[in-house]
């Protein structure tokens, strides 16, 4: 759909609303050992309704996320999408921000560090282990350098110890929180679980879905919060915002979008042999240093 249209499009389906409680009691359903599934409207009426959250809860214990970087043109381009994710993996998103075709930020894999941390109040970075997943602040990045195993950084944050940080507030202090988008997040809950959330336009079909209309940064925030998590951070959204599930028949169901990106995120079972996994995400193309 042209870039013109869909802003005219949007201009006729109305204003948005607020998102709706609802989500507080959202109904998950099981699609495989450590991976759970919902999906639901953002609002129950407006525009916002028209936007539908597809959300996963995963245990760490049966799933084990990495890190798979592919590129291009001698690393200067991205070129992951959801349909890289291999025969092992039972899903797939993609991961940060990037600049000129390289992940923006801290970047680890296999215990080596690619890039040293990006500066920002906002870049929180993501750390991918044996335990699951852990989000850092910036003032804990420091002290993880050189003890994990894969890591990257994204921005903006969204929770940190269940409370939206002080820019997510209030306009004026550095964020755009009017602006509507897709949105791609992850984050944990109490329990260690990992969340992640992608919202998509569904109210033009087809290529429609990928309409970048969605929920601002804080009602991103919330929409976390709602879903039990206590930290979480945003994904790069807009055009890169993918995700990939397999469920327990071998069927994948894709959530595609039109850009490709330099780094993604796949998650194997832990029962699975993932170490073999490992090998063929690093030897698909490891992500140069700058």
């Amino acid at each position: 759909m042209h870039r013109h249209a869909a802003l005219l499009l949007l201009a006729a389906l109305g204003s948005p609303t607020t998102p709706a409680d609802s989500a507080r009691r959202v109904a998950w359903t099981t699609t495989r050992l450590g991976v759970e599934h919902a999906e639901f409207p953002l609002a129950e009426r407006g525009m916002l309704s028209t936007v539908q959250v597809i959300a996963l809860r995963l245990d760490p214990e049966h799933v084990r996320l990495q890190l798979m970087a592919r590129s291009r043109y001698e690393g200067l381009r991205g070129a992951w999408t959801v349909d890289s994710m291999p025969s092992e993996a039972i899903l797939a998103l993609n991961a940060g921000q990037f600049r000129e075709g390289m992940p923006w930020g801290w970047l680890v894999q296999d215990g080596v560090e690619r890039q040293a941390p990006g500066s920002g109040s906002l870049a929180m970075a993501v750390v991918l282990d044996s335990s699951g997943v852990r989000l850092l602040p910036p003032s804990e990045i420091a002290a993880a350098r050189g003890a994990v195993r894969d890591a990257m950084q994204s921005y903006p944050m969204l929770l940190v110890d269940g409370a939206l940080p002080a820019p997510l507030r209030a306009p004026g202090r550095g964020v755009d929180l009017a602006h509507r988008d897709s949105r791609l997040a992850i984050g944990t809950d109490a329990a260690g679980r990992i969340v992640i959330v992608l919202t998509r336009f569904r109210g033009a079909g087809g290529a429609g879905a990928t309409l970048p209309y969605g929920p601002t940064i804080p009602e991103l925030a919330a929409l976390m919060q709602r879903l039990g998590a206590v930290r979480a951070v945003g994904l790069d959204g807009g055009l890169s915002s993918q995700l990939a599930l397999r469920d327990h028949d071998r069927s994948v169901r894709r959530w595609s979008n039109w850009r490709m990106v330099p780094l993604g995120i796949v998650g194997v079972e832990t029962s699975g042999e993932p170490r073999t996994a490992n090998r063929e995400m690093a030897s698909a193309a490891a992500v140069r240093p700058r």
